[in-house]
C-alpha cells in the first residue's frame, strides 16, 4: 500500500504550473543567450520583464490555490489566523511593503476630504 501524503492545494494545477515553469526556464536561457551575444540592452530588459511577468503569473496561481485550498481549510477548522498571517507576510514581501499593520500610514483630516 502506498503511503498517503499531504496534497497541496496547487496539486490540481500541477501540470499547468510545471508547463509555465518550463517556459520560464526557456525564457531565462533566452536572456542568457542575449547577454552572451551582447544584444541591445533594452532587448534584454524587455525579456527580463517578460520573465518577471511569467513568474508573477505562477505566483498568483499558487497563491489563489493556497487561499482557496489550504487557507480555506485552516479557517474552516478554526486554525486560520496563523495561515492568514503567513500569507500576508508573503504578499507584503512580494509587493515590497513592510510587515504588519503598524506599517500603514495613519489617516489624517486631509486624507478624508477627498
Amino acid at each position: 500500500m502506498e503511503p498517503t501524503h499531504f496534497r497541496h492545494a496547487y496539486s490540481k494545477d500541477r501540470r499547468l504550473l510545471l508547463n509555465r515553469l518550463k517556459r520560464i526556464e526557456g525564457q531565462a536561457r533566452g536572456i542568457q543567450r542575449l547577454v552572451g551575444e551582447e544584444a541591445y540592452c533594452l532587448d534584454v530588459l524587455q525579456q527580463v520583464e517578460a520573465l518577471k511577468a511569467a513568474a508573477d503569473q505562477v505566483a498568483m496561481l499558487v497563491l489563489e490555490d493556497h487561499i482557496a485550498g489550504c487557507l480555506a481549510h485552516a479557517v474552516e477548522t478554526g486554525q486560520g489566523q496563523p495561515y492568514v498571517d503567513e500569507v500576508m507576510t508573503v504578499v507584503r514581501r512580494a509587493v515590497g511593503r513592510p510587515a504588519g499593520r503598524a506599517s500603514r500610514r495613519p489617516t489624517t483630516q486631509r486624507d478624508n476630504r477627498g
